[in-house]
């Protein structure tokens, strides 16, 4: 598969599927399945009333600045960030290694009103924004560290789209899916996705059940996570459900 090439959108069945799991839900299935390191460190919405957005991922990638390469000149190059967003399929998380960086904003207003424009659902970054107040204006859901004035240039080298990254401490390849929520942002891998649907969607409802139980006053040895006693009462209930 060439990775350079954005798969189409997700199915809307699956689409829809994650955005009612929590990320919290979905680290849960992930470490049952082997996967730790799923979730991305540093990343946090830039306002508080995001809504969970679900995508795949376009990945971009920046190395340390040289002075050489990161100048402003740069921005016109073949391979700058104003290329990859022209590259960018719509209902895709724009996921940004910036190595962490907080001292020079990688994208501003300009870039993030383009981007969508374009009908990019997310940027995920684990490094920080600059121009705030024009970001927040073009609405665009935006997850990072915080801001900083300075432009890219001043402390990265952009050198490419559609690689796997490093971003937040968590590999990411091109066309892995990412879900962003409060929590922050967890990644599962494109082959996994069918299994992880299934399984989390499971998971919220036992979880729901259970929390149910609690408001009843059951104690949670045996309960949370659920024995086998427990287990037989929630199956009894599932079949009641339809299921």
């Amino acid at each position: 598969m060439d990775l350079t090439e954005p798969l189409p959108p997700l199915p809307t069945d699956i689409a829809h599927a994650l955005a009612s799991v929590t990320t919290a839900t979905l680290t849960t299935v992930l470490l049952k399945k082997g996967l730790r390191n799923c979730w991305v460190r540093h990343a946090r919405p830039l306002r508080a009333d995001l809504p969970r957005v679900v995508g795949r991922a376009f990945t971009l990638r920046f190395v340390p600045m040289r002075e050489d390469l990161a100048t402003p000149a740069s921005w016109g190059n073949p391979i700058s960030t104003r290329a990859a967003i022209e590259a960018m399929p719509a209902g895709c998380v724009a996921v940004v290694d910036a190595m962490g960086v907080t001292d020079a904003g990688i994208f501003g207003d300009i870039l993030c009103a383009r981007m969508a424009r374009r009908g990019v659902a997310a940027l995920l970054t684990d490094g920080v924004v600059r121009d705030l107040a024009g970001v927040l204006s073009t609405g665009l859901p935006v997850w990072c560290q915080g801001t900083a004035a300075p432009a890219s240039v001043a402390g990265l080298t952009f050198v490419g789209w559609q690689q796997p990254v490093a971003c937040g401490g968590v590999a990411v390849f091109p066309n892995d899916v990412v879900v962003i929520d409060g929590d922050g942002a967890v990644l599962i891998p494109q082959a996994l996705v069918d299994d992880v649907v299934a399984a989390a969607i499971e998971q919220e409802r036992l979880e729901g059940w259970i929390m149910r139980e609690v408001e009843a006053g059951s104690p949670l040895p045996g309960l949370y996570p659920p024995n086998a006693e427990t287990k037989a009462r929630y199956d009894a209930w599932a079949q009641t459900q339809g299921s």
